[in-house]
């Protein structure tokens, strides 16, 4: 029961953070290429990647997946 309860906090945590980084970086509030805004996408695409994976939707996998590796190198981008 616990297990269940994380991991659903999980996914509504990666969509909640998803959905803040497109709202904040769509209204000025985040630049698009700064950390927070990659923070955001990236532990976002972590959170659905969890939930999706238990429930078994390889296709929210896959996407959140190539999600996480863009924000990724872009955090990657802006330190080197």
């Amino acid at each position: 029961m616990k297990k269940n309860l994380l991991i659903e906090i999980a996914g509504w945590y990666g969509a909640l953070a998803i959905l803040a980084a497109y709202f904040l970086g769509s209204f000025g509030v985040l630049a698009p290429t700064g950390l927070a805004y990659q923070l955001l996408n990236l532990t976002g695409a972590v959170g659905i990647i969890v939930v999706a994976a238990y429930k078994k939707v390889y296709q929210s996998v896959a996407l959140n997946v190539v999600w996480g590796i863009i924000a990724v190198v872009a955090i990657v981008q802006l330190f080197v």
